[in-house]
């Protein structure tokens, strides 16, 4: 019997190395057992609209609202599925009008994280299902005790709010036993002068461009925090891959990083506040220097949250509501 035809639409592909291209080829990975998948930039990518496909699964409603409207059009019966990302949630949906279209016309929608659904107008929360992300598990390494090593990884984009790392960097002292690692490519040139600049003027920050994946998760894995400054997100690839790894997050507190990480986590600081980020990291050495025991809490409380960023539960999650449209 042959298997269903899923499309799926991203507007990233591999050349990207971002958090949309990531989650397009792990979904496509663990749904190739179910269904025949593709991945493709848009929908039609063959000249006639009749291509056999089943299935429509688009990641972003405005990116990927061209190919939303022509399946849309072309197969009004048919199955639409959207994921939303950090961008359609907070900015897009509030005001682009191609992107309210495609979640009209979705069938389900898909979030990343549990405060997810109450960012959509409540008529279209029925249809809404949360698909946490996952990630392979990594053992908990042994961490120094000789300093305080930080690793945030972003490319280096408005959204991603790099300006609170850097403004930190410079409250923190090079002789406070405090060190930056941060890896991101420079999306914005300005933002990328910024990182040399602090980089030149703080021996304790280092930017070391875009990594890749392998080389990122190693240095997850070996840094005692992950700082996420994000000002805007839809569910944070980062955040699991550090739970999953033992290392505890320092996350501004935005509903993106709370439907990760939950509403009582004592790891967050106010969006754009360098201040309270730089005085996180000072508690964290101060704690490591007297025993650790408050980086230990934030380590358990991620552990006890990284059972829901396991491939078993994001297949079952993608399986399950795929399933309630056939």
């Amino acid at each position: 019997m042959n298997k269903p035809s899923l499309c799926i639409v991203t507007p990233a592909l591999a050349d990207a190395n971002n958090g949309n291209w990531q989650t397009a080829r792990r979904w496509a990975h663990m749904l190739r057992g179910h269904y025949a998948v593709r991945l493709v930039k848009a929908w039609p990518d063959a000249q006639s609209t009749d291509d056999g496909t089943d299935i429509l699964l688009a990641l972003h409603a405005r990116r990927s609202a061209a190919s939303v409207t022509a399946w849309a059009q072309a197969h009004p019966h048919k199955p639409l599925v959207l994921a939303l990302t950090g961008t359609d949630l907070y900015r897009d949906i509030l005001s682009d009008a191609s992107a309210q279209r495609s979640l009209a016309l979705a069938q389900r929608l898909i979030v990343l994280q549990e405060q997810g659904p109450q960012a959509l107008p409540e008529a279209l929360r029925a249809k809404c299902r949360v698909v946490f992300q996952s990630s392979t598990r990594r053992a908990t390494l042994p961490k120094t005790q000789a300093h305080l090593r930080a690793v945030m990884v972003g490319h280096l984009r408005d959204e991603k709010s790099p300006q609170t790392l850097f403004e930190a960097a410079r409250q923190i002292g090079p002789d406070e036993g405090i060190f930056i690692d941060h890896i991101g490519e420079a999306l914005d040139p300005a933002l990328g002068e910024a990182a040399r600049q602090t980089a030149a003027d703080c021996p304790h920050y280092r930017w070391l461009g875009n990594q890749p994946h392998v080389a990122t998760r190693a240095r997850i894995q070996r840094a005692h925090v992950l700082v996420h400054t994000s000002r805007m997100e839809g569910g944070a690839h980062v955040i699991m891959e550090a739970a999953l790894s033992g290392t505890p997050v320092l996350a501004s507190r935005i509903a993106g990083n709370v439907g990760m990480l939950g509403a009582d986590y004592g790891g967050y600081f106010p969006p754009g506040d360098a201040a309270a980020l730089a005085a996180l990291l000072r508690t964290a050495r101060d704690g490591q220097l007297r025993g650790g025991a408050w980086l230990t809490d934030l380590q358990t409380q991620c552990q006890l949250r990284s059972a829901r960023f396991e491939p078993a539960a994001e297949r079952a999650a993608l399986l399950s509501l795929l399933a309630e449209l056939s």
